[in-house]
C-alpha cells in the first residue's frame, strides 16, 4: 500500500557508456508488464523536489575523494589528478595570525598556496559555505597543476574553518590524509581583536556599541548585536571546535600553534611546522624573516635588507582592552580554557604560553 519511488540520476555513468539507462528503461518495462504498479512521473524541476522532499538529508553533498576509486581515475584527464588538492589546510580561527603563517609558508621553495580569490582573497572558504556547491572541479582550479607530484606541496588557509560545524566532515571527505594547522591565542584577545576588526570596516554596530556591552548583551539584545556577540565569543570555544575536528582527523595530522610565540618568535615556529609537514629542506627562517620595528611584527626579507610585510589592515594599533571586559572574559572563557588544557595534553601536545597563563590565573 505504499508507494514506491524510482529515481536515476542525471550524471552519466562512469566512461559514459549507457548502462545506466538502459537497466532504468528495462526496471520500468519490468514492473509495467509483471506488477500492477500505476507508474507516474514528474517535470524535472517538481521530480527533484519531490525526490528531495522524500530524502532530506541528500540536499546538501558530500564531495569524497574521487581517486579512491580507480574507475574515475581511468576516465580523468591529466589536470584532474588528485595531486592538484592541497596536503595542508590552515584552519583558524580568525585574528589569530592566519594570515602572517600563510605568507611564512609561502616563502618555503616546497610549498605552493592556492591562486587567490576575486570575492576572499587569499581564502577560498570552500568548506564551509556556499562554495562548497560549486564542486571539486571549482575548488581544484585554485591550485596549479602539478609540475612534480613527488615536491608539489600545495596549501591554503581559510580561517573560518575552524568554528564550522559542517567544514571538518566536508574536509576529511576530500582531504582525509591532509595535515591541518590551527593558531590559538588568549580567547579574549581573539575577541577584542575581532571587534575592533568590525570597527575598522564600518560595522555599524560594532561603531554604535562598546566592547563591554557588546560580550555581555543579553538574550533581550537585537539580532543584530547577538551576530556580533557570537562572533566575537563563539570561536573562542577552542576545544569545543578542536573536538570536532579530530572526530574526523586523527590527532597526528592537527598541528595546534602558540599564535603568542607565532608573533614573538615567528622562526622558531616555523622550525615546528616544517616538521610536522615533513618537508625535504628545512628552511632557516631567522634568515628570510626581519622585525620591522614600525610594523611592530616580522615581515619577509628581501634582498638589500629591505622587507615585504602584510597589508596596512595588519598590526593595527587599537585602545588597550578595559579592565571589566578583561575580567568577564576571563571567567566567561575559564571552563573552555581547562578543557582546552586537557585536549592538548590528551593529543600530546604543547601548551600555549598564553593558556599556562590562564591557567594560572584560574586557581
Amino acid at each position: 500500500l505504499d508507494p514506491i519511488s524510482i529515481f536515476m540520476t542525471h550524471l552519466s555513468n562512469y566512461g559514459n557508456d549507457r548502462l545506466g539507462l538502459y537497466t532504468f528503461r528495462h526496471l520500468v518495462r519490468f514492473l509495467n508488464s509483471w506488477t500492477n504498479l500505476k507508474l507516474q512521473t514528474l517535470p524535472p524541476v517538481q521530480l527533484a523536489q519531490k525526490y528531495f522532499q522524500i530524502f532530506s538529508e541528500e540536499k546538501d553533498p558530500l564531495w569524497q575523494d574521487p581517486c579512491e576509486d580507480k574507475r574515475h581515475k581511468d576516465i580523468w584527464s591529466k589536470e584532474k589528478t588528485c595531486d592538484r588538492f592541497p596536503k595542508l589546510l590552515i584552519i583558524g580561527p580568525q585574528k589569530t595570525g592566519t594570515t602572517a603563517l600563510y605568507l611564512f609558508l609561502g616563502m618555503h621553495p616546497d610549498l605552493s598556496s592556492n591562486y587567490p580569490s576575486s570575492e576572499t582573497f587569499e581564502e577560498i572558504q570552500f568548506f564551509n559555505g556556499h562554495n562548497y556547491h560549486k564542486g571539486i572541479d571549482w575548488y581544484m582550479e585554485f591550485f596549479p597543476i602539478p609540475s612534480n607530484t613527488t615536491s608539489d606541496f600545495y596549501f591554503e588557509k581559510s580561517a573560518n574553518y575552524f568554528d564550522s560545524e559542517v567544514a571538518p566532515r566536508r574536509a576529511a571527505a576530500l582531504l582525509s590524509k591532509a595535515k591541518i594547522i590551527t593558531i590559538l591565542i588568549n580567547p579574549a584577545d581573539r575577541a577584542y581583536s575581532w571587534y575592533q576588526h568590525q570597527r575598522a570596516h564600518d560595522d555599524p554596530v560594532a561603531l554604535k556599541y562598546t566592547f563591554h556591552e557588546v560580550i555581555t548583551a543579553g538574550p533581550e539584545a537585537s539580532q543584530k548585536l547577538r551576530t556580533l556577540q557570537n562572533r566575537c565569543l563563539v570561536p573562542g570555544w577552542y576545544a569545543t571546535h578542536i573536538e570536532r575536528w579530530l572526530n574526523n582527523f586523527h590527532a597526528n595530522q592537527i598541528l595546534v600553534l602558540d599564535g603568542k610565540l607565532l608573533r614573538t618568535e615567528p622562526a622558531k615556529v616555523m622550525e615546528v611546522v616544517q616538521k610536522f609537514l615533513g618537508v625535504t629542506n628545512i628552511i632557516d627562517y631567522h634568515k628570510t624573516l626581519a622585525f620591522d620595528p614600525k610594523k611592530g611584527f616580522w615581515c619577509q626579507l628581501l634582498e638589500g635588507g629591505k622587507t615585504k610585510c602584510l597589508g596596512k589592515s595588519k598590526g593595527r594599533k587599537y585602545p588597550e582592552m578595559d579592565l571589566d571586559s578583561r575580567a568577564f572574559l576571563r571567567d566567561y572563557y575559564r571552563d573552555h580554557n581547562i578543557e582546552l588544557s586537557k585536549l592538548l595534553y590528551k593529543m600530546g601536545q604543547t601548551l600555549p604560553t598564553w593558556l599556562r597563563e590562564e591557567l594560572q590565573n584560574t586557581r
